[in-house]
C-alpha cells in the first residue's frame, strides 16, 4: 500500500473567514469546496494542501487528517486486524471517494481514503 498524500484538516466554525485567512497569508487557493469542507492548495505545488472543515457530510465526527492511499480496502483490513477503533465504516461516498475513519491510540481521527478508479490491486 502506498500513501499518495496527507492533508491536515483543521476544524473551522467559519469556513469562509478561515479560507480567506490561509489564502491571504499563505497564497493558497481553493481546490475543493463542498460547503462543509474546503481544501486549499499551493497553486505551484498542488500536492501541498490544507483542509478546513465545519463537520462532515456523512460521519458523526470530523477527521483531524485525511490520508489518501492507493488501496483503501487493504488499509481497512489492516486497521481491523490491528483491532483499531473504526469510527466511520468503509463507505463509497457520493463525491467519488471510498473511505473510513479510524481512531489512533492518542485519539486522533484519521480519514483513510482512496479513489476507486485509481486502485492498484
Amino acid at each position: 500500500m502506498t500513501i499518495r498524500r496527507v492533508v491536515p484538516a483543521l476544524a473551522s466554525a467559519d469556513l469562509q473567514a478561515s479560507a480567506d485567512f490561509y489564502s491571504e497569508l499563505l497564497g493558497l487557493k481553493a481546490v475543493m469546496d463542498h460547503g462543509w469542507i474546503v481544501t486549499l492548495a499551493d497553486p505551484e505545488h498542488p500536492e501541498r494542501q490544507l483542509s478546513l472543515a465545519s463537520g462532515d457530510a456523512s460521519a458523526a465526527v470530523a477527521p483531524d487528517v485525511s490520508i489518501e492511499v492507493d488501496d483503501v480496502d487493504h488499509a481497512h483490513h489492516l486497521a481491523n486486524q490491528m483491532g483499531a477503533e473504526i469510527v466511520h465504516p468503509l463507505t463509497d461516498e457520493p463525491w467519488g471517494v471510498r473511505r473510513f475513519f479510524v481512531k489512533s491510540p492518542d485519539g486522533h481521527i484519521l480519514n483513510i481514503l482512496g479513489h476507486p478508479e485509481s486502485r492498484t490491486s
